[in-house]
């Protein structure tokens, strides 16, 4: 079997990041992941970013952008990805407010435009959801379906988020076939058993990791990426325990 690599999505550990960027990279190199996916710079240059990742022997595997920097800035958007020599640059969250059937007709177009861009560039856009993406137009059809059926597969593809997606009431390696060789980013997150369904800890809850783990190959995934977007201990303990997890199914 294929070892796919594994990352960490840096918005886990925004608040170490915040107080000690380089510090925070370290820890994360020193804990085994082969790389991150970034959410900010945390005031530190571009290039200074990417020397000190060659230095840890950290892979910039993926960006997570703001729509409205994609939108207006992304011809700085492709240059900082190419000074990481990062190949997917991610659309990570749409907000509230533009969330109306009128947005979202705007919205695949663009998608469809802005990845375009990007793939003249050697750049991939790739789209991560949450769980509002699960909610039908007038048309019957899921956004998140219509983000993808509707784009060229050259131009968009996705970044899976099987906490989101099993939080809709969604089949994850449903989703992982259904869009085979299309999802080269998989965001591992495990989910509370409880009515709360909060985030846990990889193998603590009952999200169904190991037949996303199985899949993979078959699929074409590229990397698993680990985020927790809230958590109970130490972030750096939960990111660990994570890793660890997949560690001992994987390796």
């Amino acid at each position: 079997m294929k070892r796919i690599p594994i990352a960490l999505q840096m918005y886990t550990l925004r608040q170490e990041s915040e107080h000690d960027f380089a510090g925070t990279l370290k820890k994360v190199a020193e804990l085994g992941f082969d790389g991150v996916e970034l959410a900010g710079y945390h005031g530190l240059p571009v290039k200074e970013v990417k020397t000190l990742l060659d230095h840890l022997g950290l892979k910039a595997v993926s960006n997570h952008v703001p729509f409205i920097e994609l939108e207006t800035n992304l011809t700085q958007v492709i240059k900082n990805q190419k000074i990481l020599e990062s190949k997917y640059v991610v659309c990570p969250y749409l907000l509230p407010e533009h969330r109306s059937e009128d947005d979202y007709r705007a919205l695949f177009p663009l998608l469809d435009r802005i990845g375009a861009t990007c793939r003249d560039e050697g750049i991939t856009l790739c789209y991560h959801n949450h769980d509002f993406e699960l909610e039908r137009l007038e048309d019957g059809r899921k956004v998140l379906e219509v983000i993808f059926d509707d784009t060229n597969s050259a131009n968009v593809k996705a970044e899976l988020d099987i906490y989101w997606l099993t939080k809709a009431g969604e089949n994850s390696v449903e989703w992982l076939k259904r869009y085979k060789y299309r999802t080269p980013l998989v965001h591992l997150k495990d989910m509370t058993t409880d009515g709360e369904q909060f985030f846990a800890e990889l193998g603590t809850g009952g999200v169904e990791i190991e037949a996303v783990l199985a899949t993979g190959e078959e699929v074409g995934v590229e990397w698993w990426i680990v985020e927790q977007d809230v958590c109970r201990r130490s972030p750096l303990e939960s990111v660990e325990i994570s890793l660890n997890y997949l560690k001992n199914k994987i390796e």
